[in-house]
Protein backbone atom coordinates (compact mmCIF):
# COMPACT_ATOMS: atom_id res chain seq x y z
CA UNK A 1 0.00 0.00 0.00
CA UNK A 2 2.30 2.50 1.14
CA UNK A 3 4.62 1.71 -2.47
CA UNK A 4 1.27 2.11 -4.14
CA UNK A 5 0.97 5.43 -2.52
CA UNK A 6 4.96 6.60 -3.37
CA UNK A 7 3.89 5.77 -6.95
CA UNK A 8 1.39 8.05 -6.76
CA UNK A 9 3.16 10.64 -5.44
CA UNK A 10 5.70 10.48 -8.08
CA UNK A 11 2.89 10.34 -10.82
CA UNK A 12 1.74 13.77 -10.09
CA UNK A 13 4.78 15.28 -9.36
CA UNK A 14 5.79 14.02 -12.98
CA UNK A 15 1.97 15.57 -14.75
CA UNK A 16 2.78 18.91 -12.48
CA UNK A 17 6.32 19.19 -13.63
CA UNK A 18 5.06 18.26 -17.63
CA UNK A 19 2.25 21.12 -16.97
CA UNK A 20 4.80 23.61 -15.93
CA UNK A 21 6.73 22.79 -18.78
CA UNK A 22 3.92 22.84 -21.24
CA UNK A 23 2.43 26.05 -19.73
CA UNK A 24 6.60 27.85 -19.95
CA UNK A 25 6.72 26.96 -23.65
CA UNK A 26 3.15 27.83 -24.59
CA UNK A 27 4.21 31.29 -22.56
CA UNK A 28 7.31 31.92 -24.42
CA UNK A 29 5.67 31.02 -27.53
CA UNK A 30 2.63 33.21 -26.83
CA UNK A 31 4.09 36.20 -24.67
CA UNK A 32 0.92 38.45 -23.76
CA UNK A 33 2.47 41.58 -22.16
CA UNK A 34 0.56 43.71 -19.59
CA UNK A 35 -0.90 46.95 -21.19
CA UNK A 36 0.88 49.92 -20.03
CA UNK A 37 -1.88 51.65 -18.15
CA UNK A 38 -3.52 54.72 -18.82
CA UNK A 39 -3.72 57.47 -16.22
CA UNK A 40 -4.46 61.05 -17.28
CA UNK A 41 -3.08 64.11 -14.27
CA UNK A 42 -5.47 67.10 -14.44
CA UNK A 43 -3.37 70.00 -12.69
CA UNK A 44 -5.05 72.86 -10.86
CA UNK A 45 -2.29 74.70 -9.38
CA UNK A 46 -1.51 74.85 -5.84
CA UNK A 47 2.56 74.59 -4.52
CA UNK A 48 3.28 71.50 -6.62
CA UNK A 49 3.24 74.20 -9.76
CA UNK A 50 4.78 76.71 -7.40
CA UNK A 51 8.02 78.69 -8.94
CA UNK A 52 10.42 80.26 -5.82
CA UNK A 53 12.34 83.17 -5.94
CA UNK A 54 15.56 81.29 -5.13
CA UNK A 55 16.41 77.46 -5.29
CA UNK A 56 16.09 77.87 -1.12
CA UNK A 57 13.15 79.68 -0.87
CA UNK A 58 11.04 77.24 0.95
CA UNK A 59 8.02 79.49 2.05
CA UNK A 60 8.78 82.58 -0.51
CA UNK A 61 7.23 81.19 -4.06
CA UNK A 62 4.25 81.82 -6.37
CA UNK A 63 1.74 78.67 -6.29
CA UNK A 64 0.23 77.73 -9.64
CA UNK A 65 2.99 79.36 -12.39
CA UNK A 66 4.03 75.49 -13.97
CA UNK A 67 1.77 73.76 -16.14
CA UNK A 68 1.24 69.75 -15.31
CA UNK A 69 2.88 69.16 -18.71
CA UNK A 70 5.83 70.21 -17.63
CA UNK A 71 5.41 68.79 -14.26
CA UNK A 72 5.13 65.16 -16.09
CA UNK A 73 7.51 65.71 -18.56
CA UNK A 74 10.50 66.50 -16.08
CA UNK A 75 9.58 62.97 -14.56
CA UNK A 76 10.21 61.65 -18.29
CA UNK A 77 11.29 59.02 -19.07
CA UNK A 78 11.68 57.07 -15.66
CA UNK A 79 7.11 57.85 -15.76
CA UNK A 80 6.76 56.05 -18.98
CA UNK A 81 7.50 52.82 -17.35
CA UNK A 82 4.93 52.89 -15.31
CA UNK A 83 2.23 54.49 -17.28
CA UNK A 84 0.92 56.51 -20.22
CA UNK A 85 0.00 59.29 -18.56
CA UNK A 86 -1.95 62.71 -20.57
CA UNK A 87 -2.35 65.72 -18.98
CA UNK A 88 -5.13 68.19 -18.47
CA UNK A 89 -4.90 71.62 -17.42
CA UNK A 90 -8.06 72.62 -15.57
CA UNK A 91 -7.19 75.23 -13.38
CA UNK A 92 -3.42 77.06 -12.22
CA UNK A 93 -4.20 78.76 -9.05
CA UNK A 94 -3.91 78.22 -5.21
CA UNK A 95 -6.52 76.18 -3.51
CA UNK A 96 -8.35 78.44 -1.66
CA UNK A 97 -9.09 80.08 -4.69
CA UNK A 98 -11.64 77.49 -6.42
CA UNK A 99 -14.94 77.76 -5.83
CA UNK A 100 -18.01 75.11 -5.39
CA UNK A 101 -18.99 75.28 -9.10
CA UNK A 102 -15.59 75.12 -10.00
CA UNK A 103 -15.60 72.24 -8.15
CA UNK A 104 -18.59 70.77 -9.97
CA UNK A 105 -16.61 71.00 -13.39
CA UNK A 106 -13.75 69.50 -11.74
CA UNK A 107 -15.97 66.26 -10.74
CA UNK A 108 -17.09 66.26 -14.86
CA UNK A 109 -13.78 66.53 -16.13
CA UNK A 110 -12.88 64.05 -13.12
CA UNK A 111 -15.44 61.62 -14.49
CA UNK A 112 -14.93 62.10 -18.01
CA UNK A 113 -10.99 61.27 -17.92
CA UNK A 114 -11.69 57.93 -16.12
CA UNK A 115 -13.90 56.87 -19.04
CA UNK A 116 -10.54 56.68 -21.53
CA UNK A 117 -7.89 55.86 -18.43
CA UNK A 118 -7.46 53.68 -15.87
CA UNK A 119 -6.89 56.60 -13.54
CA UNK A 120 -6.71 59.94 -12.94
CA UNK A 121 -4.55 62.35 -10.90
CA UNK A 122 -5.32 65.42 -9.67
CA UNK A 123 -2.79 67.83 -8.27
CA UNK A 124 -3.72 70.68 -6.14
CA UNK A 125 -2.73 72.75 -3.26
CA UNK A 126 -2.53 71.67 0.08
CA UNK A 127 -4.48 74.05 2.43
CA UNK A 128 -8.01 72.63 0.73
CA UNK A 129 -6.90 69.45 -0.24
CA UNK A 130 -9.16 67.86 2.44
CA UNK A 131 -12.35 69.47 0.59
CA UNK A 132 -10.82 69.10 -2.70
CA UNK A 133 -10.39 65.15 -1.60
CA UNK A 134 -13.94 64.40 -0.13
CA UNK A 135 -15.93 66.27 -3.08
CA UNK A 136 -14.21 64.21 -5.51
CA UNK A 137 -14.92 61.29 -3.18
CA UNK A 138 -18.56 61.92 -2.88
CA UNK A 139 -19.23 63.08 -6.49
CA UNK A 140 -16.77 61.18 -9.00
CA UNK A 141 -19.39 57.95 -10.63
CA UNK A 142 -16.89 56.00 -11.45
CA UNK A 143 -15.15 53.53 -9.57
CA UNK A 144 -11.45 53.56 -10.95
CA UNK A 145 -8.75 55.16 -9.23
CA UNK A 146 -8.49 59.37 -8.10
CA UNK A 147 -5.35 60.16 -6.61
CA UNK A 148 -4.88 63.35 -5.28
CA UNK A 149 -1.36 64.82 -4.46
CA UNK A 150 0.28 67.87 -4.24
CA UNK A 151 3.40 69.49 -2.09
CA UNK A 152 4.43 71.54 1.00
CA UNK A 153 7.32 72.83 -1.02
CA UNK A 154 7.00 74.51 -4.73
CA UNK A 155 8.63 72.35 -7.43
CA UNK A 156 12.01 74.80 -8.37
CA UNK A 157 13.52 74.24 -4.37
CA UNK A 158 16.48 71.88 -3.25
CA UNK A 159 14.31 69.26 -1.22
CA UNK A 160 11.48 69.80 -2.58
CA UNK A 161 8.77 66.76 -2.68
CA UNK A 162 6.87 67.55 -5.48
CA UNK A 163 8.51 65.84 -7.95
CA UNK A 164 8.29 62.24 -5.70
CA UNK A 165 4.57 63.26 -4.47
CA UNK A 166 3.40 63.54 -8.16
CA UNK A 167 5.40 60.42 -9.39
CA UNK A 168 4.31 58.28 -6.51
CA UNK A 169 0.97 59.52 -7.04
CA UNK A 170 0.94 58.58 -10.42
CA UNK A 171 2.22 54.90 -9.88
CA UNK A 172 -0.50 54.33 -7.63
CA UNK A 173 -2.89 55.29 -9.85
CA UNK A 174 -1.56 53.15 -12.47
CA UNK A 175 -1.54 50.00 -10.03
CA UNK A 176 -5.16 49.85 -9.80
CA UNK A 177 -4.48 49.45 -5.92
CA UNK A 178 -7.46 51.63 -4.75
CA UNK A 179 -10.08 50.60 -7.22
CA UNK A 180 -13.24 51.03 -5.51
CA UNK A 181 -11.29 53.07 -2.05
CA UNK A 182 -13.23 56.55 -3.98
CA UNK A 183 -10.82 59.08 -3.88
CA UNK A 184 -7.08 58.77 -1.83
CA UNK A 185 -4.34 61.32 -1.19
CA UNK A 186 -0.73 60.54 -2.05
CA UNK A 187 1.57 62.86 -0.25
CA UNK A 188 4.97 62.14 1.52
CA UNK A 189 4.72 58.25 0.57
CA UNK A 190 1.47 57.97 2.41
CA UNK A 191 -2.33 56.99 1.13
CA UNK A 192 -4.84 58.33 3.32
CA UNK A 193 -8.65 57.85 2.27
CA UNK A 194 -10.43 61.10 1.33
CA UNK A 195 -12.89 60.89 4.37
CA UNK A 196 -10.41 60.73 6.87
CA UNK A 197 -7.39 62.30 5.64
CA UNK A 198 -6.47 66.18 7.10
CA UNK A 199 -4.03 68.77 7.05
CA UNK A 200 -2.20 69.02 10.87
CA UNK A 201 0.80 71.15 9.76
CA UNK A 202 1.37 74.70 8.06
CA UNK A 203 4.99 73.40 6.78
CA UNK A 204 6.34 70.53 7.61
CA UNK A 205 6.55 67.58 5.11
CA UNK A 206 4.22 65.09 7.14
CA UNK A 207 1.64 67.64 7.29
CA UNK A 208 -1.02 65.40 6.56
CA UNK A 209 -2.87 62.86 9.07
CA UNK A 210 -5.42 60.40 9.22
CA UNK A 211 -6.01 60.49 12.99
CA UNK A 212 -6.94 57.58 14.82
CA UNK A 213 -7.97 55.79 11.99
CA UNK A 214 -4.13 55.48 10.80
CA UNK A 215 -3.08 55.80 6.94
CA UNK A 216 -4.31 52.90 4.30
CA UNK A 217 -0.83 52.12 3.27
CA UNK A 218 2.46 53.55 1.74
CA UNK A 219 5.04 53.44 -1.05
CA UNK A 220 7.93 52.44 -0.57
CA UNK A 221 9.66 53.11 -4.09
CA UNK A 222 8.56 49.84 -6.28
CA UNK A 223 6.35 48.14 -3.31
CA UNK A 224 2.53 49.92 -3.41
CA UNK A 225 1.83 48.53 0.43
CA UNK A 226 -2.13 48.70 1.30
CA UNK A 227 -2.77 47.69 4.61
CA UNK A 228 -6.99 48.86 5.06
CA UNK A 229 -9.16 49.64 2.90
CA UNK A 230 -12.23 52.18 3.05
CA UNK A 231 -15.86 50.76 3.72
CA UNK A 232 -16.97 51.00 0.60
CA UNK A 233 -14.93 48.91 -0.66
CA UNK A 234 -17.47 46.47 0.57
CA UNK A 235 -19.99 47.38 -2.18
CA UNK A 236 -17.22 47.43 -5.02
CA UNK A 237 -19.53 46.49 -7.99
CA UNK A 238 -22.54 47.10 -6.60
CA UNK A 239 -25.28 50.18 -7.23
CA UNK A 240 -24.95 51.53 -3.71
CA UNK A 241 -21.17 51.71 -4.28
CA UNK A 242 -22.31 55.36 -5.57
CA UNK A 243 -23.46 58.14 -3.63
CA UNK A 244 -26.60 59.27 -4.40
CA UNK A 245 -25.12 62.99 -4.95
CA UNK A 246 -25.00 62.45 -9.09
CA UNK A 247 -24.26 66.43 -9.85
CA UNK A 248 -25.78 65.31 -13.49
CA UNK A 249 -29.24 64.53 -12.25
CA UNK A 250 -28.86 67.89 -10.13
CA UNK A 251 -28.87 70.16 -13.36
CA UNK A 252 -26.93 73.78 -13.76
CA UNK A 253 -29.19 75.23 -10.39
CA UNK A 254 -26.66 76.55 -7.85
CA UNK A 255 -26.23 74.31 -5.02
CA UNK A 256 -27.63 75.64 -1.45
CA UNK A 257 -25.19 77.46 0.61
CA UNK A 258 -23.75 76.02 3.68
CA UNK A 259 -21.42 78.08 6.41
CA UNK A 260 -18.93 77.03 9.08
CA UNK A 261 -19.69 78.81 12.87
CA UNK A 262 -16.98 78.40 15.10
CA UNK A 263 -17.29 78.18 18.96
CA UNK A 264 -15.32 79.24 21.59
CA UNK A 265 -15.13 80.57 25.08
CA UNK A 266 -18.08 83.36 25.48
CA UNK A 267 -18.63 83.18 21.47
CA UNK A 268 -21.81 85.36 20.59
CA UNK A 269 -24.78 84.45 17.90
CA UNK A 270 -24.16 86.53 15.60
CA UNK A 271 -21.98 84.49 13.27
CA UNK A 272 -24.92 82.12 13.32
CA UNK A 273 -27.89 84.50 12.67
CA UNK A 274 -25.15 86.43 10.18
CA UNK A 275 -25.54 82.97 8.26
CA UNK A 276 -28.87 82.34 8.55
CA UNK A 277 -30.36 85.77 7.61
CA UNK A 278 -28.02 85.97 4.70
CA UNK A 279 -30.00 82.71 3.37
CA UNK A 280 -28.03 79.57 4.56
CA UNK A 281 -29.59 76.50 3.91
CA UNK A 282 -27.33 74.58 6.68
CA UNK A 283 -25.36 75.52 8.93
CA UNK A 284 -22.35 73.49 10.26
CA UNK A 285 -21.15 74.44 14.10
CA UNK A 286 -17.39 73.83 14.57
CA UNK A 287 -18.09 73.00 18.52
CA UNK A 288 -15.67 72.74 21.54
CA UNK A 289 -15.34 68.94 22.36
CA UNK A 290 -17.81 66.71 21.50
CA UNK A 291 -19.62 69.67 19.94
CA UNK A 292 -19.92 72.04 22.77
CA UNK A 293 -21.92 75.31 21.79
CA UNK A 294 -21.66 78.78 24.20
CA UNK A 295 -25.40 79.53 25.47
CA UNK A 296 -25.83 82.24 23.49
CA UNK A 297 -24.85 80.19 20.16
CA UNK A 298 -26.90 77.26 21.22
CA UNK A 299 -29.88 79.68 21.32
CA UNK A 300 -29.15 81.42 18.01
CA UNK A 301 -29.05 77.53 16.76
CA UNK A 302 -32.44 76.76 17.97
CA UNK A 303 -34.07 79.68 16.35
CA UNK A 304 -32.13 79.22 13.17
CA UNK A 305 -33.73 75.52 12.99
CA UNK A 306 -37.32 76.98 14.21
CA UNK A 307 -36.59 79.00 10.75
CA UNK A 308 -35.54 76.02 8.68
CA UNK A 309 -32.07 75.96 9.08
CA UNK A 310 -30.29 72.11 9.33
CA UNK A 311 -28.11 72.10 11.55
CA UNK A 312 -24.60 69.29 11.47
CA UNK A 313 -23.02 69.84 15.18
CA UNK A 314 -19.19 69.09 14.29
CA UNK A 315 -15.61 69.04 16.86
CA UNK A 316 -13.23 72.24 16.51
CA UNK A 317 -11.09 69.43 18.37
CA UNK A 318 -10.00 67.54 14.28
CA UNK A 319 -10.13 64.33 15.96
CA UNK A 320 -13.15 62.28 17.43
CA UNK A 321 -17.03 61.82 17.04
CA UNK A 322 -19.90 64.24 17.41
CA UNK A 323 -23.08 62.23 17.55
CA UNK A 324 -26.66 63.21 17.33
CA UNK A 325 -27.55 65.68 20.35
CA UNK A 326 -31.36 64.55 19.77
CA UNK A 327 -32.32 67.93 19.47
CA UNK A 328 -34.87 68.34 16.65
CA UNK A 329 -32.91 69.72 13.65
CA UNK A 330 -29.42 69.07 14.74
CA UNK A 331 -27.30 65.95 12.98
CA UNK A 332 -24.45 64.84 14.77
CA UNK A 333 -21.09 64.59 12.51
CA UNK A 334 -19.71 61.61 13.57
CA UNK A 335 -15.78 61.89 13.12
CA UNK A 336 -16.12 64.26 10.01
CA UNK A 337 -14.06 67.81 10.43
CA UNK A 338 -16.51 70.82 10.03
CA UNK A 339 -15.17 71.78 6.18
CA UNK A 340 -15.87 67.86 5.29
CA UNK A 341 -19.44 67.79 7.01
CA UNK A 342 -20.18 71.41 5.17
CA UNK A 343 -19.54 69.70 1.90
CA UNK A 344 -21.52 66.55 2.79
CA UNK A 345 -24.39 68.57 4.11
CA UNK A 346 -24.25 70.96 1.08
CA UNK A 347 -24.60 67.77 -1.29
CA UNK A 348 -27.35 66.48 0.93
CA UNK A 349 -29.37 69.40 1.08
CA UNK A 350 -29.12 69.55 -3.09
CA UNK A 351 -30.61 66.16 -3.45
CA UNK A 352 -33.54 66.35 -0.36
CA UNK A 353 -34.91 68.10 2.29
CA UNK A 354 -35.86 65.19 4.34
CA UNK A 355 -33.76 65.57 7.64
CA UNK A 356 -33.99 61.91 8.63
CA UNK A 357 -32.48 60.86 5.59
CA UNK A 358 -29.76 63.46 5.67
CA UNK A 359 -29.09 62.68 9.02
CA UNK A 360 -28.48 58.67 7.57
CA UNK A 361 -26.25 59.86 5.13
CA UNK A 362 -23.97 61.16 7.88
CA UNK A 363 -24.18 57.96 9.62
CA UNK A 364 -23.51 55.97 7.08
CA UNK A 365 -21.28 57.59 4.25
CA UNK A 366 -17.76 56.34 4.69
CA UNK A 367 -18.33 53.98 7.68
CA UNK A 368 -18.13 50.41 8.15
CA UNK A 369 -21.80 48.97 8.93
CA UNK A 370 -20.80 45.74 10.42
CA UNK A 371 -23.05 42.63 11.81
CA UNK A 372 -20.87 40.02 13.92
CA UNK A 373 -22.12 36.52 13.07
CA UNK A 374 -22.49 34.03 16.16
Amino acid sequence: MAQLARRSGVLITLVAVALGATASLAGAAEPHPRPTPKVAVIGTGGTIAGVSRTKVSFDDYQAGKLPVSRLVGDLRPEVNRIADVTTQQFGNKDSNDYTIPEYRRLTAAVDHALKFNDGVVVTTGTDTMEEFAYWLDLTVRSDRPVVLTGSMRPWTVIGSDAPANLYNAIHLAASGRTTCFGTVVMLNDQIHAAREVRKSDTLRLNAFTSGSSGELGVIDQNHIRVDRAPARVERCGKPAWKTPFDLDRMGRRALPKVDIAYSYQGAGPQAIKAFADAGAAGIVTAGTGAGGLSPAMTEARDDAVKNGVVMVSASRTGSGAVYDPHVRGVIGAQDLTPQKARLLLLLSLATTHNEHRIQTWFHTFGTGQFTARH
